[in-house]
Order: structure tokens, then C-alpha cells, then sequence
């Protein structure tokens, strides 16, 4: 099975934007090549312009907040694990501790570094971080992987208790999902939502199933096209009965 996840607004999208980064720059901080490290590098700036939204932070805490309420109401109910209803309402203090310890904007450590900001500035060129534009850079570069990595993770850390309070929150949303099998004829699916608002919609259908699910949704209906997956010619509707499983994602309120 093949699943594609889709936010159903802004938060959602930046929570999911920000999981993917967090899991690039993780991959390739653990390399031992410099190339490796460049792409961390790279990531970390690609992190440092979605993470600074203004309101993130706020919003984290909010969300957490609301799901510590509503969690903690769930204590006493026979249906439920005290011992794992313990273990994620602490994992949510902590998040919230951390994120509250924050101090100053968010990603300061970069604008206040101005060997990092230059390079930064270099990476949004096609071929800007040439060691003939950045010598410095290539200097680093050629620097043993160990202090590269610390290096990286000095710069990331700041960054991470964002990472811990958005894998707090996707995890929560993707396990409280509802999931219904339907069948998209000749392509095309429409299903009313009845004023039933998601925050996240997974399709999933078998990967021998050579089509990429398009999707459009608001409170009222959710439109779903499949697309033939064809690399070369212009895209097309995959005009075949496609049978897929649709999962209905949300957070407590």
C-alpha cells in the first residue's frame, strides 16, 4: 500500500513541512560525508524559514494545552491504559516545558551567526557554495565528520523542542483517525462530509495501482481525482475503477 497524507489547512501543513525537514536533517546529520552534511546544512535553513512563523510557537502550546484537557478527562475510564495515558500526558508536559523555555525568536542563533547567514544566503544561488564563493565553507567542509556533526547539531538543538511538540501532535492526530474503503469510479470520487470537519486526510490504495490521488476538500464535500502516474506525457484522469481506504484524521477537542 501506498499512503498520501493531505492537511486540510495551514497548521496541518506546516506541522507536516516541518516532520519532513526534521527527518531529512536527521538522516544526513548522521552521515559521515561532507556532501551529507551539506544537505543537513541546507535542511537547517529550510527549517529556520518555516519555524519562524511568528505564531508557532503559541500555537503549539495551545494545541498541547488542549489535548493535555482533553486526555487528562479520559482518567477512570475502564476502556482506557492509566499506564499509557500517563506516558503521553507526560510526554506532553515535557514538550510544552521545553517549548516555554525558549527564549527570544525562534531560530535566533542562526540570524545572529554571520559565517551561517552567509552561507545561507550563497545556497538560495544555483551553485552558490562553490569553495571558490565560500572558502571558509570549503575549509569546514574538510573538517574531520565528527565536529561537522557537532557542529550541526549545536545549530539544530535550538530548534528541537518544535520537532518533539510536532511529533507529539501528528502522532496523536494520525491514531485518532477513522478509516472507511471506498471505491473511486472511473477515477473519480465525491464524498459529502456533512459538516464533519478533518484536520488530515490519508489515501491509501495498492502501489500495483499505477495512479496519484489528487484531492480537494472543505467542510461540506471532499473530491477526490486519481491521475495516471505517468512521468512524460501530460496528465490524465486514470479513467479505472480504483478501490482505496480514506482515513478521516482529527485531534480531540
Amino acid at each position: 500500500m501506498i499512503s498520501y497524507e493531505f492537511p486540510l489547512n495551514e497548521k496541518v501543513r506546516t506541522w507536516l513541512r516541518l516532520e519532513d525537514l526534521f527527518a531529512r536533517i536527521n538522516y544526513f546529520v548522521a552521515g559521515e560525508l561532507s556532501m551529507e552534511h551539506h544537505v543537513a546544512l541546507t535542511t537547517l535553513f529550510e527549517i529556520h524559514e518555516v519555524a519562524s512563523r511568528p505564531d508557532l510557537k503559541s500555537e503549539l502550546l495551545q494545541e498541547l494545552e488542549r489535548q493535555k484537557r482533553s486526555l487528562s478527562s479520559l482518567h477512570n475510564n475502564p476502556e482506557i491504559s492509566e499506564h499509557a495515558l500517563d506516558g503521553i500526558l507526560s510526554e506532553i508536559e515535557g514538550a510544552a516545558t521545553t517549548l516555554l523555555a525558549m527564549t527570544g525568536k525562534v531560530g535566533a542563533i542562526l540570524r545572529e551567526n554571520e559565517w551561517l547567514m552567509g552561507i545561507k544566503q550563497r545556497a538560495s544561488m544555483p551553485g552558490g557554495t562553490c569553495q571558490f564563493d565560500l572558502p571558509s565553507y570549503h575549509y569546514w567542509q574538510k573538517q574531520p565528520a565528527g565536529l561537522r556533526r557537532d557542529n550541526l547539531r549545536e545549530w539544530l538543538s535550538p530548534l528541537l523542542p518544535i520537532s518533539a511538540a510536532i511529533d507529539i501532535l501528528l502522532r496523536l492526530l494520525r491514531e485518532n483517525g477513522r478509516k472507511i474503503s471506498f471505491t473511486a469510479h472511473k477515477g473519480t470520487f465525491q464524498q459529502m462530509q456533512g459538516g464533519r470537519a478533518a484536520l488530515l486526510l490519508r489515501v491509501s490504495l495498492h502501489r500495483d495501482l499505477a495512479c496519484i490521488p489528487e484531492l480537494g476538500a472543505n467542510k461540506y464535500a471532499i473530491n477526490i481525482r486519481f491521475i495516471a502516474a505517468n512521468y512524460e506525457a501530460k496528465s490524465s484522469l486514470f479513467e479505472q475503477d480504483v478501490p482505496f481506504d480514506l482515513t478521516f484524521c482529527t485531534l480531540t477537542s
